[in-house]
């Protein structure tokens, strides 16, 4: 099997959109690899995993699917005939059972980490100063301010409900730890990517490597590619 036969599906995490993926996808789109961004309504966590579904029926053939960050546990959610293997940027990773606060609050925040509360909509925004200070710390400025005006809310029906039995228990993942996540602690990932029994890459990067480190992102995505290929 070519490449060019592999749907490569990104999911995008809570305070951000598909444009977050930006770097990533051109640097598949530069190698002819069929990629593109799931937009996630970020309202539930059943809502966006038929949101991710609805993407997996514009494409063929079998599926890498990758999650950055609250995604993680919305692409293990996903149908699965067609999805091969899942890569875990810097993500979370519930069990079933368990909810995204759950492992999300599991180890004592980083000192820069941002408080975080719902408003009166029930939705938590990510207070603007956090993108350059624990988001995407690495990130120029010029990024951090794109990010922080396209940022999308994420309900608190996404993290506070119990999640369904996770695809990782059934196909291969891949797990990138970001040494430098000051959003989600280095601990709790490695202990999600271990119980998980996921391939596990470990970089210095901080909370959005798809934004400030995508050629870190983009090789492990081809690991996962190359497992389905057998290239």
């Amino acid at each position: 099997m070519a490449m060019k036969d592999v749907s490569v599906v990104l999911a995008h995490g809570a305070w951000a959109d598909g444009s977050s993926w930006a770097r990533v996808i051109a640097a598949l789109k530069a190698e002819a690899v069929n990629v593109l961004a799931a937009p996630l309504p970020l309202a539930s966590l059943s809502d966006d995993a038929v949101a991710l579904n609805r993407s997996l029926d514009r494409t063929d053939g079998p599926v890498v699917l990758a999650g950055h960050a609250y995604a993680g546990a919305v692409i293990a959610l996903a149908r699965p005939e067609r999805v091969k293997s899942l890569v875990y940027v810097t993500a979370l990773a519930p069990e079933e059972g368990e909810r995204v606060v759950d492992v999300f609050y599991r180890s004592e925040p980083h000192p820069m980490a941002p408080k975080l509360a719902p408003d009166s909509n029930g939705l938590i925004w990510l207070p603007e100063a956090a993108f350059g200070t624990a988001f995407a710390q690495n990130a120029s400025a010029e990024d951090r301010a794109v990010l922080a005006a396209v940022q999308r809310p994420i309900s608190t029906g996404c993290i506070t409900v119990p999640s369904g039995r996770p695809l990782w228990k059934d196909i291969p993942s891949w797990f990138l730890i970001a040494e430098d996540d000051r959003m989600i602690v280095p601990a709790t990932q490695r202990y999600m990517a271990q119980r998980m029994n996921a391939k596990i890459k470990t970089h210095a990067v901080d909370h959005a490597p798809i934004v400030t480190a995508p050629g870190v992102v983009v090789d492990i995505i081809y690991d996962a590619i190359r497992s389905i290929t057998g290239d």
